[in-house]
């Protein structure tokens, strides 16, 4: 789900034009909004397939979903499961469901509508989260006005049908080399995943960056993290572990491809995007 010219000073409560145009130095296009201090963003999930088994992490936003105080996710009605059996994937072949937070735009696809219930997607998956998010945004004060209605149609469907596993992040996960890192501050304890592959480390790091110009900027946050200081420390942590692993980034809210590479380059940090197949 692509989002597109999405007001900078918005999304980022620390925004001004001349830092954030320096910032966004060597950005293609495709990260640009049609006037100058406007960025694209998009929303999605990421399908793994290790030959053993078939996972998901994060399910992005769901179609029919009710949310009138976050008008952009409202009653959604996108070709997300087409563009899962595009991929040449049924929901009942998907082995586990990954999530990085419990927000709005994560947990989306978790369930659908059926016969008029909201019904696990993925009826054979268990689906993996944090006990602590969990227990947390149980209690409805806690719930972002952009995430209210998110349990009561997309995470209490799930439990009640028993496929829920809310862990620690210490957790051994089903997935050989899948290991899980706490990143809180964009939630109440957000998770990255990395995955070791053939040699190659994988990260996919969630929402602790929302866009290609926080490399420059890391001190600046989202709108809708929730505990500022904590989000940049995951931030930085992201970043550190993604120069000396050499990782293959695959993010959440980068528009394009979504998956690339952070590197070093002559205007500090860069993005280098992998190209489309």
């Amino acid at each position: 789900m692509e989002l597109h010219n999405i007001d900078a000073s918005f999304l980022f409560p620390q925004w001004n034009a001349r830092t954030g145009q320096a910032a966004m130095a060597g950005l293609n296009n495709e990260y640009r909004g049609r006037e100058e201090n406007q960025v694209q963003l998009s929303t999605h999930s990421w399908l793994i397939e290790t030959g053993k088994h078939i996972f998901l992490i994060d399910t992005a936003a769901g179609n029919d979903k009710l949310r009138p105080l976050n008008p952009v996710f409202n009653q959604l009605n996108t070709r997300w499961l087409t563009h899962l059996a595009a991929a040449g994937i049924r929901p009942e072949q998907v082995d586990f469901v990954f999530l990085s937070h419990l927000h709005v735009d994560h947990v989306g696809w978790n369930t659908r509508l059926m016969n008029g219930r909201w019904t696990p997607t993925f009826p054979n998956a268990r689906y993996f989260f944090s006990a602590r998010e969990l227990s947390f945004y149980s209690d409805e004060k806690n719930v972002g006005e952009p995430s209210k209605g998110i349990f009561a149609d997309s995470i209490l469907p799930v439990t009640e049908a028993g496929q829920a596993v809310p862990v620690d992040a210490e957790a051994i996960l089903p997935v050989p080399g899948l290991k899980i890192h706490r990143t809180p501050g964009h939630s109440y304890d957000h998770w990255s995943y990395s995955l070791q592959s053939e040699g190659e480390t994988l990260l996919f790091w969630g929402d602790v960056m929302h866009h290609p110009l926080q490399l420059r900027v890391p001190d600046w946050y989202s709108v809708y993290c929730e505990d500022i200081a904590a989000s940049v420390v995951s931030r930085k942590w992201a970043i550190a572990f993604a120069l000396e692993q050499n990782a293959a980034i695959f993010t959440t809210h980068f528009p394009g491809t979504s998956a690339g590479r952070v590197q070093n380059s002559a205007l500090g940090l860069s993005w280098t995007p992998f190209k489309q197949e």
